[in-house]
């Protein structure tokens, strides 16, 4: 089969160091064009456009789409996109609101083309034994820990404090996410504290707790100032022990045994975007955008010291 002809869409951080290499290594893809308003954001051979008018305008074709752009201008470039009979890859979260994400499933199935709401923490070497070990266990508790340093990670970006920019929940969302994919029974929120720095409109901070559908109890800690060691660890208490999750799903422990994988979230990200558009067919999972979305109607607001970037 001819290669997917495919084009980034937003060329900042993410795009460079994850979908760039992940799409680079995989013959079932070419990369046919990068589009920013940059001139700079450019890669050596590669057409670049200023704009998704201008490459849907001026060519070179394309087969498909990975949009890295802030989720707060992705429905539109979407939904052109569509429009236009093209696959959409969308980064985590899909969307800025959860009605947007539904509009673009629709559109999608419409058109009879393919759109794929990617989690990318999914595909960590640990995740799927996780899920498949815990299938069979009863949950007790569950922690959650996701404690990073927003000046390394995010270094500038101005958007992810805008409104559906969604602050610390931007990484946060990678761990709902794991939750949703692993844990067997559903879980909802029932109580949580944000704390917005005063010259923002996202949170830095946020402490939550969730309930299971079986009664299990999650715990959520999620904070942008950490400084020293980053975390990002996931502990299930089972009737059969422990499972852990750490290193942001890269590392798995069980009871006497412990899965150390190699990194590939983003090759096997675009490996399951491939059949997806070979067998047409879509995957939009907005579970871990509703729990976000929830937990913005309900939990109680603090404000901290200001904040700046």
């Amino acid at each position: 089969m001819d290669p997917i002809r495919i084009a980034i869409v937003g060329m900042g951080k993410i795009a460079r160091d994850q979908h760039l290499p992940a799409i680079l290594g995989d013959e079932a893809f070419s990369l046919a064009a990068t589009v920013s308003p940059l001139a700079e954001q450019t890669v050596a051979g590669v057409p670049h456009r200023a704009s998704l008018d201008a490459l849907l305008a001026d060519g070179p074709a394309v087969d498909a789409i990975a949009l890295c752009t802030p989720p707060q201008v992705r429905y539109d470039l979407a939904t052109q996109a569509l429009a236009h009979g093209i696959h959409v890859f969308l980064e985590k979260p899909p969307g800025a609101t959860l009605a947007e994400v539904d509009a673009l499933e629709s559109q999608a199935a419409e058109t009879g083309v393919t759109l794929f709401a990617a989690w990318h923490s999914r595909f960590a070497a640990g995740v799927a034994p996780a899920r498949a070990w815990l299938a069979e266990r009863r949950i007790d508790s569950v922690s959650i820990v996701w404690r990073e340093d927003v000046r390394v990670w995010h270094p500038g970006q101005a958007w992810i404090w805008q409104p559906g920019g969604l602050g610390v929940f931007d990484p946060g969302i990678n761990a709902l996410s794991i939750a949703t994919h692993i844990l067997p029974r559903p879980f909802f929120l029932r109580a949580g504290t944000l704390a917005i720095p005063a010259n923002r409109a996202a949170p830095i901070a946020a402490d939550l707790t969730f309930c299971g559908t079986a009664g299990m109890t999650i715990h959520v800690d999620l904070d942008w100032r950490q400084t020293g060691p980053q975390r990002w660890d996931i502990v299930v208490e089972t009737d059969a022990g422990t499972c852990t999750l750490s290193n942001g799903g890269a590392v798995l422990t069980l009871p006497g045994s412990a899965v150390h994988g190699e990194d590939r979230e983003y090759s096997g990200l675009y490996a399951h975007f491939a059949t997806l558009v070979r067998t047409g067919r879509s995957e939009i999972d907005t579970r871990p955008l509703k729990l976000v979305a929830d937990v913005f109607l309900r939990a109680r607001r603090e404000s901290v010291e200001a904040f700046n970037d």
